[in-house]
């Protein structure tokens, strides 16, 4: 604990023998994340500083890591509790990539982005050698621009813009001072920076800035609401979600085009049920879960299931049986 009452740790590998660097930094952030290292890097010297800092309900992290590779599957997400919107900073470096389930292909981020993941939703994150500063709020902070802030999920804030810019400048500014300013500041200053993610964010997502950007906010608010609310019917598709609302079918395409359609969110919610059932129900037969997330057979929620998360849910299973047990063990 600093003097001013902000919590403080710091977390490096320098101290360790090559060979146990990278898997000290995987078990470090084994709690939410895996890492995916080659079989050469394991035995390769890593470098990895952290300096960490808890504000009321914040935590906040200056980070210098090698390139790495690190992961949030289903599997995880269904067996751990961590919850919440993570922003990453990125201070440096130009070649980062990210894979989400609605873009399965990377796309490309450098030095100056700033990346917002939801730690309810599968993400791949490819970084190059860096300096970063993460950060994890409560989702709550962030629903007065996105009702559903799973939304912002993969969403990234172009470094060439002037908002983007600040919040970069800010963020680095408060990291580099927390341990100097009293608790109170320092929450406050957390809290105005996380305002100026959210607005950026609904304005690059066109949720926010004009009374048109507020229709659409409200249409996209309700769509989802209408989806999750509707996730067991069979019937449930674009058409039929358009249809009940009466919104316009081009608006809505535009606004469901970063999770790769409306009909790819509908089958993202879908299976992310079922991966949760799959694990909290391991007695529950597979078609039943299937059936229960409002896929029409067995084998339509086999196929999209490993189309999505490269494995049967009968593997999801196993893998997680074997993880529990690895875990007692």
């Amino acid at each position: 604990m600093l003097a001013n009452g902000i919590s403080y740790s710091r977390f490096d590998v320098s101290g360790l023998p090559p060979q146990r660097q990278l898997l000290a930094y995987w078990e470090q952030l084994g709690q939410v994340i895996e890492v995916v290292p080659s079989r050469g890097q394991v035995r390769q010297p890593f470098i990895c500083i952290n300096n960490r800092y808890d504000i009321g309900e914040f935590r906040i992290s200056d980070t210098y890591t090698d390139h790495v590779v690190i992961e949030r599957t289903v599997a995880r997400i269904s067996r751990d509790s961590a919850r919440g919107i993570g922003f990453t900073i990125f201070l440096d470096g130009a070649t980062h990539s990210a894979t989400t389930l609605a873009r399965k292909r990377e796309y490309p981020l450098c030095g100056g982005s700033v990346l917002a993941t939801d730690f309810e939703q599968p993400v791949r994150l490819r970084r190059q050698a860096c300096r970063y500063i993460t950060f994890v709020v409560p989702s709550s902070l962030l629903q007065h621009v996105f009702s559903d802030p799973a939304a912002i999920h993969g969403r990234a804030l172009d470094p060439s813009k002037p908002a983007t810019r600040l919040i970069v400048e800010r963020a680095t500014t408060l990291i580099e001072n927390f341990r100097y300013m009293p608790f109170e500041d320092g929450h406050r200053k957390l809290a105005g920076l996380v305002e100026l993610i959210a607005a950026a964010f609904g304005e690059e997502a066109g949720l926010s800035g004009n009374k048109r950007a507020v229709g659409r906010a409200l249409m996209f608010d309700y769509t989802r609401r209408y989806v999750r609310a509707n996730l067991q019917e069979y019937e449930l598709s674009p058409d039929s979600v358009i249809e009940s609302l009466g919104f316009p079918r081009s608006t809505i395409y535009r606004l469901f085009e970063h999770e790769g359609g409306l009909g790819a969110y509908i089958r993202h919610l879908r299976l992310r049920a079922a991966a949760d059932e799959l694990v909290r129900f391991p007695s529950v037969p597979i078609k039943d879960v299937g059936y229960s997330v409002g896929f029409k057979s067995a084998s339509d929620f086999a196929r999209a299931f490993r189309r999505a998360y490269e494995m049967t849910p009968q593997e999801m299973r196993l893998n997680d049986h074997r993880y529990f047990h690895a875990e007692q063990r």
